[in-house]
């Protein structure tokens, strides 16, 4: 039985879709093929990163890519994970299931380092608690 294959969308494949790439790797990859991408390509947000090693999860080998429309049209469940994603989306395949779940913009983020790495935590904790609900139900 081949894996289902779920592509996380951001904005800019930074923060959140690299996240949530990581954790539903760590904790589903060995039932799951997972992919994330941006509308455009920003690079990898450093903090996000720094997050998730804190967490245990290392996902500094990812690849910040833009939406790729072989992989789009390849994929089983596509999950967007902010507001421009979900409103900016191509149109997915028919075989293809849509999801959205929110998650607030680590990446704007004002205060001190520690108030910053405060907002990555918490939205990297969100994330991981969203998939394992994802993966009691799937």
């Amino acid at each position: 039985m081949s894996k289902r294959k779920v592509l996380f969308l951001c904005t800019g494949n930074a923060c959140r879709s690299q996240m949530a790439e990581g954790w539903l790797k760590y904790l589903a990859g060995d039932i799951y093929d997972v992919y994330s991408a941006g509308i455009v390509a920003h690079g990898k947000n450093p903090r996000a990163i720094a997050a998730m090693k804190q967490a245990g999860v290392d996902v500094s080998q990812q690849k910040s890519e833009a939406l790729d429309p072989v992989l789009l049209a390849d994929i089983d469940l596509l999950i967007t994970v902010c507001g421009n994603a979900d409103a900016s989306c191509p149109t997915v395949p028919v075989s293809c299931e849509k999801q959205h779940w929110p998650f607030d913009d680590p990446a704007k983020a004002s205060g001190s380092e520690e108030e910053i790495m405060a907002e990555f935590y918490k939205v990297r904790d969100k994330i991981r608690q969203q998939i394992q609900v994802f993966l009691q139900g799937a």
